[in-house]
């Protein structure tokens, strides 16, 4: 190898002192060295080579730091006693060539035209190195048109190394657009080497323009709507011509037109082309999505009791719309409507109604309102001699209660108002028979009832009285049962006695005359009057 120091043997090395008078290393120019047996070595006055040769003791020859001008033949000429022979050598200098270095690279190739990439440069080699171009890792042939290939081997006069360039000149497709190319570097003494990729812009004319609107989802009302022009040339159009409801409008340096809070009267047909060629172009249509709610009522309503009431929502919208409605928590099934009105329907009503990605929201508070209504004034026993009063009362808005009893200590209580609904009670202990009323209103109107409570004495004479009455539905009981028996012996004996009447007309039918039979005859109605008179 190149720099390094070689040993060229003599006759493979098998030439001994004993057999030789000495030994000469020559070559075509000149002569190196003698080595005479039993004697040093004399070194010629080659200035090539008297300060890098020595001899071994196998009368091998040694040059250090080889170049390609010891790329020769040498002589060992051997004297012996009896004959003179000669060994040539032929010595070979190899060099590994520098790795691939790219210059003169350009940066775009225009579909169809041949254009020069690069030229990759390899040097310092011995024997001269190949160069191989490849696109993405294929290699590349010469074909004299859309393929050029130029390579070219200089030698340094110095040194007698080779260096190796060569061109490449391509013509693009389309396909080519991010083909990455590269140069490989060969040699027969070393591993390939291959340059680093090299990607060139690939140019060509706009063949398609495209239209596209930037927007999530619907373009409703209010939005800021982006129109984008894309167009597939390389370098891409920088000039486009946006037609805004026919009004042609050209934007540079950029591809988009913006629309900035649109209404539904932005609802059309757009269209974008190139500046220079108005053929190429794309057109949409643009909906604008709206939705206008107009409800019948709301914020705060209040209707009376027993009334009929309809919720109405006039809907103006750009398409089919949804409509969803609860009260509080509670999905209702409609709109509400009523058609008569209910304390229980009073609460907070809301309506969703939807078109595509919009939506409007109505509620309303409805309040349901009455003047108080008694329904129910009782009493009940409580302990020992105490008796409970209760007042049950509808009404909104909360109906107040006043109790008035002569004689007496109120204590007054309440129940939960739920509903438009509650029940007032009181507890009392009655020493005399006394009138209880109770009067409910509210701002709406007033209602009263009243309530007979008796005292504990009279309590006391109307159990027993109750005992007598019930002493009295005994006996009756008892009669009812004794006049039922008395019915049903009446009705056996009258059955018996037409029995015996149809028994005789039989016997006188057969024209037998029964002795005693008028006697038997009066003793049957004798029994028949005593059963009577039971």
């Amino acid at each position: 190898m190149y720099g390094e120091s070689v040993e060229i043997p003599c006759n493979n090395g098998q030439v001994t002192e004993e057999t030789v008078t000495f030994v000469k290393w020559k070559y075509e120019n000149g002569n190196i060295l003698v080595k005479h047996t039993g004697q040093n070595a004399s070194i010629s006055n080659d200035d090539n080579y008297k300060t890098r040769v020595s001899i071994k003791k196998d009368f091998g020859l040694i040059i250090k730091q080889v170049t390609l001008a010891d790329q020769k033949i040498f002589n060992c000429m051997v004297v012996g006693t009896d004959d003179i022979l000669e060994f040539p050598v032929q010595l070979v200098i190899y060099k590994i060539p520098s790795q691939p270095k790219i210059t003169n690279q350009t940066t775009s190739m225009a579909i169809g035209k041949l254009t020069s990439l690069a030229q990759c440069l390899t040097e310092g080699a011995s024997p001269a190195a190949n160069i191989t171009w490849f696109k993405n890792k294929t290699p590349l042939t010469a074909d004299g048109t859309a393929i050029k290939i130029i390579n070219e081997v200089t030698v340094n006069d110095k040194t007698g190394l080779s260096s190796t360039t060569s061109v490449l000149q391509y013509t693009a497709v389309k396909g080519d657009i991010d083909a990455q190319f590269s140069c490989q570097v060969q040699h027969i003494r070393s591993a390939n080497m291959d340059s680093s990729p090299l990607v060139f812009t690939v140019n060509y004319p706009t063949e398609w323009v495209n239209i596209q609107i930037q927007s999530d989802g619907g373009v409703k009302e209010g939005d800021n709507v982006t129109i984008r022009c894309l167009a597939n040339g390389n370098p891409p159009p920088s000039r486009f011509s946006f037609y805004i409801k026919g009004e042609k409008q050209i934007v540079e340096n950029t591809n988009t037109y913006t629309l900035t809070n649109v209404t539904r009267g932005n609802t059309g047909e757009y269209r974008c082309s190139l500046v220079d060629n108005e053929k190429l172009g794309s057109s949409v249509n643009i909906t604008v999505e709206y939705l206008d709610v107009v409800p019948s009522i709301s914020g705060k309503v209040f209707k009376k009791q027993g009334e009929s009431f309809e919720t109405v929502l006039n809907i103006e919208a750009s398409g089919k719309t949804t409509t969803s409605c609860k009260k509080g928590n509670d999905k209702l099934p409609s709109v509400p409507k009523f058609d008569k009105l209910e304390y229980t329907d009073s609460g907070v009503y809301e309506c969703e109604v939807t078109r595509l990605n919009i939506k409007k929201t109505q509620t309303f508070d409805l309040t349901v309102q009455g003047p108080p209504v008694i329904k129910s004034l009782s009493k009940k026993r409580g302990d020992g001699v105490n008796k409970i009063l209760s007042c049950y009362v509808k009404g909104f808005p909360k109906p107040s209660v006043q109790w008035s009893a002569n004689d007496t200590n109120l204590e007054p209580g309440e129940s939960k108002y739920v509903n438009g609904e509650v029940t007032y009670y009181i507890t009392i202990t009655p020493k005399v028979n006394l009138t209880v009323s109770c009067m409910a209103s509210n701002e709406l109107g007033v209602d009263s009832k009243s309530i007979d409570v008796s005292s504990l004495v009279d309590d006391v004479t109307m159990d027993k009285q109750d005992q007598k009455q019930n002493s009295r539905d005994q006996t009756t009981l008892a009669v009812g049962i004794v006049v039922g028996l008395v019915l049903a012996t009446l009705a056996i004996g009258l059955a018996y006695w037409l029995y015996l009447k149809k028994f005789r007309q039989g016997s006188w039918k057969t024209g037998e005359k029964e002795d005693g039979s008028a006697e038997e005859s009066k003793k049957l109605e004798e029994n028949q009057s005593q059963k009577a008179d039971v």
